[in-house]
């Protein structure tokens, strides 16, 4: 319990002399005594001495603090043991006082004035001076009402209501049971799951669970509730979800059914039926395979987009590396068209074109599955070789004979005559070994045998668009030959075709290459480094072999097997440096009724074929 206790303080009147103000107080009664766990011992004062008495079984014992002022302008502050010592060196009053802890905080003016006349203490009491063993055999024990019990305080004993009950021990009825469902002082899951008893409680589960009851983990779901909840949920997963992920599969099947047909599936089906070498070398992948190949065509395997599609890059099952192209839509009225290009690339076997393995039609737009090639493009070699010199003409050189090798196959040697229609550096690629693979059909027309030119919509690339074709809207085999042209001058120059950003002329590179040609200025357009003594004369015949195929009149050009033949044949002198005097020599004997008359060696034949080409170009307007 509290209760308020005196302070004793002296005061100094004059040197020398002290005169006590305040009195010892004491507490006397056996039934009570100072807490020594509550309360804490202070003393007030400079060079003073608080001290403490305490009496047991008439034995005494003291304790106490001395305060020291060290100097005129200290102030101390000792904790020790809970006691408390404060001292400063202008106060004239000491006091000692027993106190509540933390109810008194120092202030330094209480050494000039003490404020406080008497402070709250806390006392512990108890019953009697036997412990519980010993005071159970009187009958004037005070523990002896029922729901009560005895504890040991101190000398003494104290009454306490038995746990799960409250109230007045020492009262025939002080002690009442406790409704700890009521009250909250329970530890059951819930207050609905909790049932009082007479000094207790109990807690319960629901009725699908077993255990105490109690809260963090009391309760558990029957093992059978939960495989009956379980095989009532696959019942019900079972007759609601699997009527619907059939009706799903069947709806994904009729409209891959659908997207087969209106891309031609039927046509290509038939026509493989019909050849036994399209069915050996084309393949219909499923648009699963295709998936699975690109990770649902996952952007992180796009590897190029064009005008004509994404290409995607795969992996088959059987570890094949594929590119996979989604082209656009194909028209209803082009399907027998498509799928025949289909069936005629796949039959393509040559070294330097990229073959079609095959493709799928089971989606939206027509899935193209080709070989990989994984060396960039011709365009990525000529704009991004930081050093170019003469071992860099012999590899452009040989990497253009063979694309004209491969586009003079597919205009003369295949079953069927395929114009590219959209030759350009950017869709030649490169292998590991440098070697050329023509590919990107998405713009070619098959030619019927018994045709020469097809009427068409104008499409390719700006700067290698042929003149005539944009005129005329007759697409040829020397349409091809025009974009090669460009492709010679770009691996001469070292240029792109067309380049905004330049002035006049020199916008068009095959205009500004031609006007450069006839004016006898075209080391002024090669590209730094490219040209040297050993390859003037072989890169001056393929300029002129560029100015031809840029004639504006496509009946002027030669042909992409004349093209080829020629680069061949620089590309052989190059490979075999012992023959290199009589190659020369059979390229400058060539007969005369392929290209144009004149020696190419001389300023003479250089202005003449110059000449022919600005004349052509002019006669175009």
């Amino acid at each position: 319990m509290d209760l308020l206790f005196n302070i004793s303080h002296v005061c100094k009147r004059k040197l020398g002399n002290r005169l006590r103000t305040g009195t010892a107080f004491a507490l006397k009664s056996q039934a009570f005594a100072i807490s020594s766990e509550d309360n804490e011992f202070v003393t007030v004062g400079c060079d003073t001495y608080g001290y403490l008495h305490s009496f047991h079984n008439r034995t005494k014992s003291s304790t106490g603090c001395l305060t020291r002022c060290v100097s005129k302008e200290s102030v101390e502050s000792i904790q020790r043991h809970g006691i408390q010592i404060y001292s400063s060196h202008f106060n004239n009053c000491s006091s000692s006082f027993v106190v509540k802890k933390g109810t008194y905080h120092f202030s330094v003016d209480h050494l000039r004035y003490f404020p406080l006349l008497n402070t709250h203490i806390v006392i512990d009491w108890k019953i009697g001076s036997d412990k519980c063993e010993i005071s159970k055999k009187s009958p004037r024990h005070a523990c002896r009402y029922k729901n009560s019990h005895c504890e040991n305080a101190g000398n003494g004993y104290l009454c306490k209501c038995n746990a799960g009950y409250e109230g007045n021990p020492y009262h025939p009825d002080g002690c009442v049971d406790i409704n700890e469902c009521k009250t909250g002082q329970h530890s059951c899951i819930s207050p609905k799951k909790c049932r009082n008893t007479i000094g207790n409680y109990t807690c319960f589960c629901h009725k699908w669970q077993s255990g105490n009851g109690r809260k963090e983990g009391g309760c558990n779901i029957h093992t059978m509730v939960i495989v009956g909840a379980a095989a009532g949920f696959v019942i019900l997963f079972v007759g609601t979800a699997m009527p619907y992920l059939i009706y799903q599969k069947r709806k994904l099947v009729k409209l891959k059914e659908k997207f087969f047909q209106q891309n031609g599936g039927l046509i290509l089906l038939q026509k493989l039926s019909t050849s036994e070498k399209s069915s050996r070398f084309m393949q219909i992948f499923t648009e699963e395979e295709l998936k699975k190949a690109t990770r649902d065509f996952d952007e992180s395997s796009i590897v190029g987009k064009g005008g004509f599609g994404t290409v995607f890059k795969g992996f088959l099952e059987d570890n094949r590396t594929v590119a996979i192209k989604k082209s656009k839509i194909v028209d209803d009225n082009q399907k027998e068209q498509f799928i025949n290009e289909v069936i005629v690339l796949s039959q393509i076997n040559h070294r330097n074109v990229v073959r079609l393995l095959g493709c799928c039609l089971e989606t939206k737009v027509p899935l193209l599955v080709y070989e990989f090639v994984n060396n960039g493009t011709l365009f990525d070699l000529i704009h991004t070789e930081r050093t170019v010199n003469g071992a860099t003409w012999k590899t452009r050189v040989r990497i253009a004979a063979e694309a004209a090798g491969a586009l003079s196959y597919l205009h003369s040697e295949a079953s069927i005559p395929i114009i590219h229609r959209d030759v350009k550096t950017a869709n030649i690629l490169l292998d590991n070994t440098y070697t050329a693979k023509v590919s990107d059909f998405g713009a070619s027309i098959l030619i019927p045998l018994d045709q020469t030119a097809l009427s068409t919509f104008v499409q390719g690339t700006f700067g290698y668009l042929d003149p005539e074709y944009v005129q005329t809207g007759q697409l040829t085999e020397k349409s091809d030959v025009y974009s090669f042209g460009a492709v010679l001058i770009e691996l001469l120059t070292g240029e792109k075709p067309y380049s905004f950003g330049k002035p006049g002329e020199k916008k068009n590179l095959a205009n500004h290459f031609l006007s450069s040609l006839k004016e006898d200025r075209l080391v002024d357009v090669l590209q730094v480094g490219i040209l040297n003594e050993e390859n003037e004369k072989e890169i001056k015949k393929v300029a002129f072999l560029a100015a031809k195929c840029l004639r504006l009149k496509g009946e002027e050009r030669p042909s992409m097997k004349e093209v080829a033949i020629e680069l061949q044949k620089h590309h052989l002198i190059n490979t075999d440096p012992n023959q290199k005097e009589n190659e020369y020599q059979l390229v400058h004997e060539a007969p005369s009724n392929i290209y144009e008359s004149g020696d190419s060696n001389s300023h003479q034949g250089l202005g003449s074929i110059g000449d022919q080409v600005l004349a052509a170009m002019n006669d175009g307007r």
